[in-house]
């Protein structure tokens, strides 16, 4: 008689860890405009500087407050305003420069901000919020492991159902690998990084009430009853 087939149950197994951010990177730009291209230029320069000599005394790049900080050249173009079918308007000249930092103790970014949105032309494009490397290498092993865990007990769970007994591992791959298309966010490993805003606290200076960072991942595996153990229902 022929063996009788061997059941294969494939299920995606997933995990999320969550952890409050430990880095801040804000990216602040300098944007000033005008008639006249040289004092655009200069003003720009200028509020540069002073960003940079407030960033200066804070840089550490192991203990903080800031770990890391760039700024980019200065960039000069000029436009002229359309007004339809009027006279033609004289040329508006921009200069830009963009500037990043990463702060490892939130109270000085928020006064730090606070004190950067004083200078002239400059606004906050964003804050990304992450994790260190340590920490991020942590939760990934951590999530992966759950992962593979969550995955093994989801194929028991419908053994158990068809009485099929225990099972064991066939094949184990990232979420989309074994050819089972993935579900939007469980292709490997993803971050999502939070932040819930900024208000002005009492003494003026912003106050950041960051999200946690999640990191996710998802598995395929394909398990097979395992060997001896009973193929159908017990009599």
């Amino acid at each position: 008689m022929p063996d009788p087939v061997t059941p294969q149950i494939t299920v995606r197994g997933s995990s999320t860890a969550r952890h409050r951010p430990e880095l801040a990177t804000v990216q602040v730009r300098v944007g000033l405009e005008g008639a006249a291209p040289d004092e655009v230029h200069a003003g720009a320069t200028r509020s540069q500087a002073a960003l940079t000599e407030t960033l200066e005394p804070l840089h550490d790049p192991q203990d903080g407050p800031v770990t890391w900080w760039a700024s980019d050249q200065v960039r000069t173009w000029a436009e002229r305003p359309w007004r339809g079918d009027g006279p033609l308007l004289p040329l508006l000249h921009h200069a830009q420069v963009d500037l990043q930092a990463t702060f490892a103790d939130f109270t000085v970014l928020s006064r730090w901000i606070t004190e950067a949105l004083a200078v002239p032309g400059v606004s906050v494009d964003r804050i990304a919020w992450t994790l260190t490397e340590d920490r991020r290498r942590a939760l990934v092993d951590q999530v992966r492991t759950a992962a593979v865990r969550d995955a093994r007990e989801r194929a028991q769970a419908y053994a158990d159902a068809l009485d099929l007994g225990p099972v064991r591992v066939r094949a184990l791959a990232d979420a989309g690998m074994l050819g089972l298309a993935p579900q939007v966010g469980q292709a490997g490993t993803e971050f999502a990084m939070y932040a819930r805003g900024a208000d002005v606290g009492g003494g003026g200076d912003l106050a950041f009430t960051p999200q946690d960072v999640a990191v996710t991942t998802a598995v395929d595996a394909v398990f097979v009853v395992a060997s001896g153990a009973p193929t159908g229902p017990t009599p």
